[in-house]
């Protein structure tokens, strides 16, 4: 909603330096009490990011065109958590110590520096929108500016953020999408505990840090594929829910063998199956709920919102006792995201 009252630009890099700040913090922390606000904290600070960036994206590209960028932006998620445990393991092994910090102290303290950084240049390069984005001619502005124009009803909201939300709350489509999402994370969480996932194929910690890269790699590459086969052919409901029938595949595989080999394909494939979901989905919210910019910016961070609920819950699912069989609990999330799917294609927009 603030987004939508303040240069874009500056309310994304703005919470980028806060939360860089807030994550270097992290590092002085001396008890449970101190890491629990600094973990509130940075909550506060990073939940602006993703609907923020979302928004900022809908307003450049076209609805064909939306997935294949948002699964661009969410190719750094997905790298992230692929090459997460290896930084990791390199900072505690050649920091640990140094100057008298911990080599965990470390490794918050680089993370925000450097995020505070990228976040200083993020000012100053990111554009505002298309009538206003300084490093483009007065022509390619304008040719910016129509071209989604055509795309969307061009509705023009009163300017006021309240009446966004509340627009979006009282629009059917926006909670069944909230439903959607909320699913999808719900089923992508186990992503917090890759790791722990993967060590159960019994290897030592080092081949089992680098065993969680390829699966993330390889679905962040065909997400980005199918999100433009999604555009291509302006289609989400069955790219969504074929993406979630592979998930559960996986899901089931893992849950069905104890053969190591046949295990990791089972972990490449529901990685591969829930992340081809996530842009497509979010692309559909803010291309069906773009009526008018307030109501977008609503509708999105609304979405995200109830997809952040699901965390609460999730870790709950994934019991130690239940290792190394830790998947079963996902079949239920994919066939009730996908049952949710379905029920939203019976109920065409």
């Amino acid at each position: 909603m603030i987004i939508t009252r303040v240069r874009p630009s500056w309310y994304m890099g703005g919470f980028m330096m806060a939360w860089a700040v807030v994550s270097s913090l992290t590092a002085v922390a001396q008890n449970y009490t101190g890491a629990l606000l600094t973990r509130f904290f940075l909550g506060i600070v990073e939940a602006p990011y993703y609907p923020g960036a979302l928004y900022m994206l809908s307003t450049f590209y076209t609805r064909k065109e939306l997935a294949t960028r948002i699964s661009i932006l969410y190719s750094g998620n997905v790298l992230a958590s692929a090459f997460a445990g290896l930084i990791a393991a390199g900072v505690f092994e050649g920091m640990d110590g140094l100057a008298g910090i911990k080599g965990w102290r470390w490794l918050f303290i680089l993370q925000g520096a450097v995020t505070f950084v990228v976040a200083i240049v993020a000012c100053f390069t990111l554009p505002d929108e298309p009538l206003k984005t300084r490093w483009l001619t007065p022509e390619q502005r304008q040719l910016a500016h129509d071209r989604v124009l055509r795309d969307t009803v061009g509705q023009k909201g009163d300017g006021n953020p309240w009446s966004g939300l509340r627009e979006a709350i009282v629009d059917p489509k926006v909670w069944v999408f909230i439903v959607l999402q909320h699913l999808h994370l719900a089923t992508n969480g186990f992503k917090n505990f890759f790791p722990t996932i993967v060590n159960t194929l019994g290897f030592n910690t080092t081949v089992t840090l680098v065993l969680t890269c390829p699966p993330f790699l390889i679905a962040g590459a065909l997400s980005i594929l199918w999100a433009k086969s999604s555009g291509h052919f302006n289609e989400s409901t069955w790219h969504i829910t074929i993406s979630k029938i592979v998930a559960t595949f996986g899901f089931v595989l893992a849950c069905a063998t104890m053969n190591v080999g046949a295990r990791y394909f089972a972990m490449c494939v529901f990685t591969i199956g829930t992340y081809g979901v996530n842009s497509i989905l979010l692309a559909w919210v803010g291309n069906t709920c773009g009526q008018t910019r307030e109501k977008k910016a609503s509708a999105l961070a609304l979405a995200n919102v109830s997809a952040t609920l699901s965390l609460i819950w999730t870790p709950y699912l994934w019991p130690k006792s239940d290792a190394p069989r830790l998947y079963c609990w996902s079949v239920a999330y994919e066939m009730d995201a996908g049952q949710a799917e379905q029920e939203d294609q019976t109920d065409r927009f």
